[in-house]
């Protein structure tokens, strides 16, 4: 491979100063039009191209934000992304993307890698296992060394920093109330994602809406982080044809539940009414299309991107730390009874 050109040969090879190259080359007024004019020509000839990560270290700042995401294969957190890198763009920042993989060592390997200059703080969301752990260790240091870290989704109390999130809790409360009052009298909990928060706090919200329609002994709650056994326990539940209402707190469970539902022969919404969080694609493609808690991604991304930048850009170690709620939306579709 050709070796790049850099200011110490251009230099040489027109017989000037480094500086002299490097001003000409940043329109310094120390230097005339026709110098400039020859070594810009001259370094484009030559295939010249900036070093912007060398130039923002000497300047502390690299203008770049480190994005650890714990699943890229979830359509929430694809969408999440999109917010956060437009955002970034639009404020002159660019994007280094790690994937946890839900895996507690791989989140600290992703950080150790990035927090050494490259990037000027991260966005992440907590990978299970991390949760699981209750391994927060190294978030800590990290704000601790002086490089900020604005959480989003699966946010913890133990790792003091600005945060964005849904109103999981009250969005739940919603959509457990919009099943009871379209006339459902059994209603299953389901999901794969009791050992994180934002499972906790979806299955709270629920349940406070069947304690307050007194149905909470008719609860049945349905929780497995193992996808195939959850899978099975699922096939079993809806197999025996006791329930008439399902509220899923994440898509796996969402979808899993239309199709094991129209396999057993359920007419959807006259015999079972379904309701999943999270509004991914095939919310809308599946026949009949899926009700949704809506928690607005790329809102949530531009948000964190937006708090990230503010906290990078601000000087005041006192400046305080906030957490952001998004209000999630219940997009009523062909999988639940309208109200009459």
């Amino acid at each position: 491979m050709k070796p790049k050109a850099t200011l110490k040969q251009i230099a040489k090879e027109l017989g000037v100063s480094v500086s002299t190259v490097s001003k000409a080359l940043n329109d310094s007024p120390e230097i005339s039009e026709a110098t400039k004019e020859k070594i810009k020509e001259y370094a484009a000839f030559k295939n010249y191209k900036p070093n912007s990560i060398a130039k923002n270290l000497k300047n502390q700042r690299t203008n770049t934000l480190g994005v650890i995401l714990p699943n890229i294969l979830n359509p929430f957190f694809a969408k999440v992304f999109s917010g956060i890198e437009k955002k970034a763009i639009e404020l002159g920042y660019n994007v280094i993307t790690g994937i946890s993989n839900e895996s507690c060592q791989k989140e600290k390997q992703v950080i150790e890698m990035l927090n050494n200059g490259t990037i000027d703080g991260f966005i992440l969301s907590v990978a299970e296992e991390t949760q699981a752990l209750k391994d927060y260790d190294h978030l800590n240091n990290v704000i601790k060394w002086g490089t900020p870290i604005v959480m989003f989704d699966r946010v913890v109390d133990e790792v003091v920093c600005d945060k964005v999130v849904v109103d999981d809790f009250d969005s739940a409360f919603d959509a457990a109330q919009h099943l009871i009052k379209t006339g459902c009298k059994k209603i299953a909990v389901i999901t794969t994602i009791s050992n994180l928060s934002v499972g906790q706090l979806r299955l709270d919200g629920f349940q406070k809406a069947m304690v307050e329609a007194q149905m909470e002994d008719q609860m049945v709650v349905l929780s497995e982080s193992d996808i195939d056994t959850f899978n099975e326990k699922l096939k079993e539940l809806i197999d025996a044809k006791t329930i008439d209402g399902i509220f899923a707190l994440d898509e796996h469970a969402a979808t899993m539940a239309m199709k094991l539902a129209i396999k057993a022969g359920y007419k959807i919404p006259e015999e079972l009414s379904i309701i999943g969080f999270a509004d991914g694609v095939w919310s809308k493609r599946l026949t009949p299309s899926m009700s949704t808690v809506s928690q607005h991604a790329p809102e949530i991304g531009e948000k964190t991107a937006e708090l990230l930048i503010e906290r990078i850009n601000n000087d005041d170690e006192y400046y305080r730390y906030n957490t952001y709620t998004i209000k999630t939306e219940l997009r009523q579709r062909e999988s639940t009874r309208k109200l009459g």
